[in-house]
């Protein structure tokens, strides 16, 4: 049962993405305002296509939906603790194996018309130009503010911060595919065959490998630095490790078996639906900085995508994020300025849900602020605590993004790595719920 609202005091959000949409929904299930203020679509960035809240600008896939990976427990523990985006998440699902995958726009319509319906929410449709000078401001601006709000976060913190590189893999249409090139099927056989596999001969690889390293990408502009995430690495940056690197990433073909040879090719290109009616095709893996003509006549070598058309080009765009070990407390609170929360990439955490966890916790410790309490720990067994604490703890050496993975829990007994993640995950869980039960005096889910 919801308890009584909280005391009337409001909260500024910056942004409308992920993190700023999480964090609208928990505050507004507190009774609390929201001034949530986005400047989309008046506004808009070189990443986003849509005035959707919460549009996935990279992949449609929120990761693994089994507890012994990261993202899977980290989305477990929300939803134990009430997620809103992942219950929204829910009904824009599309196959995608053990993977939680969503038709995007259908997603963004939702989280949008969420956000609407709540009376204490106020959406403002404006491009902040500087930090809120409000008791509460909660910045889910992402990994792209504009120059002017960038300017006004480096003058808080004194310095620059850090960036990286966010690519976008390629969407094709479903239509111009040659599937008889390919064949649908998971890897090792799991899942329920929700991805096309195009095999490759060892000749092709060599062709497609040839053109790759020696097609143009599109120069970085003056002020950026090639500075990549490891799970956003452009399939060229890839390739030029070494001449196999592809076999043991994006391209590699362990556990498919091709039906039609019963042998497992050289290498594989896998293809995921990209929205519910699978019209549109994600090459998996294939995020690129190659300059847009360059992308069709190399990824045309593929076999099946010789005819292809292509409904979106892959792109790389700057993202930035601050050393959270120096600005931020574990609760996500920036430490020069008191009542300034941080959530979302910005943090340096990475991922989707990642951002939903960081909007969630930043909202939590405000809601826990307005109230005249003092914010939450989130408990360190969960992957939840684990992260926050991992990207606020100060630690020697350059300040690098983190996404949620087992490496960051405390660890448990020896053993065998399934039956080790297995604990682990357990521990998680049962953190989270005993945590749930002794802190929230909320329900921070407000869609039913």
């Amino acid at each position: 049962m919801q308890a009584a609202p909280l005391p009337e005091t409001g909260v500024t959000v910056v942004g409308a993405g992920l993190a700023g949409s999480e964090a609208a929904l928990v505050l507004s299930a507190a009774g609390i305002r929201v001034d949530l203020v986005e400047m989309r679509p008046g506004a808009s960035t070189p990443a986003h296509r849509t005035g959707w809240f919460a549009e996935l600008v990279c992949s449609n896939s929120l990761g693994s939906e089994e507890l012994e990976s990261g993202k899977g427990l980290l989305k477990e523990e929300l939803r134990l603790l009430g997620s809103n985006l992942l219950r929204l998440a829910e009904p824009a699902r599309v196959p995608a194996g053990k993977a939680l995958a969503v038709d995007r726009d259908a997603f963004g319509r939702a989280v949008t018309a969420a956000v609407l319906s709540r009376p204490t929410v106020r959406v403002i449709e404006r491009e902040e130009t500087s930090i809120p000078d409000a008791p509460l401001v909660i910045l889910a601006c992402g990994p792209l503010p504009s120059e002017a709000l960038s300017s006004s976060i480096r003058s808080l913190l004194g310095d620059g911060g850090y960036y990286f590189y966010d690519a976008i893999s390629p969407i094709v249409d479903a239509s111009t595919i040659d599937m008889d090139s390919g064949f649908f099927a998971d890897r090792y056989g799991a899942g329920a065959r929700d991805y096309l596999n195009l095999p490759m001969t060892r000749e092709q690889y060599e062709v497609f490998l040839s053109a790759l390293l020696s097609a143009r990408v599109v120069p970085p502009r003056e002020f950026e630095e090639e500075r990549y995430f490891e799970s956003c690495m452009p399939i060229e940056t890839i390739a030029r490790r070494g001449p196999e690197t592809l076999l043991f990433g994006p391209m590699r073909p362990v556990g498919l078996r091709d039906p039609r040879t019963g042998k497992i090719p050289h290498a594989v290109v896998q293809l995921r639906k990209e929205n519910a009616a699978g019209t549109m095709l994600n090459l998996v893996g294939f995020q690129t900085k190659l300059a847009y003509p360059e992308q069709e006549r190399v990824f045309s070598l593929i076999p099946g995508l010789s005819g292809a058309k292509f409904l979106r080009y892959g792109s790389v765009h700057r993202n930035s994020f601050l050393d959270a070990r120096r600005h931020l407390h574990p609760w996500l609170e920036c430490r020069r300025r008191p009542g300034l929360f941080f959530a979302g990439q910005i943090t340096g955490v990475e991922g989707y849900v990642e951002s939903i966890a960081a909007g969630f916790v930043a909202a939590v410790s405000a809601a826990a602020i307005a109230a005249g309490g003092e914010p939450p720990r989130f408990p360190e067994a969960s992957m939840t605590g684990s992260l926050v604490r991992h990207i606020t703890s100060p630690r020697p050496g350059d300040f690098q993004p983190m996404n949620a993975n087992f490496g960051l829990l405390p660890t448990s007994a020896p053993g065998r790595k399934r039956e080790r993640k297995a604990r682990q995950a357990a521990a998680a869980l049962s953190a989270i719920e005993e945590f749930r039960r002794s802190f929230f005096k909320f329900n921070p889910l407000c869609v039913t």
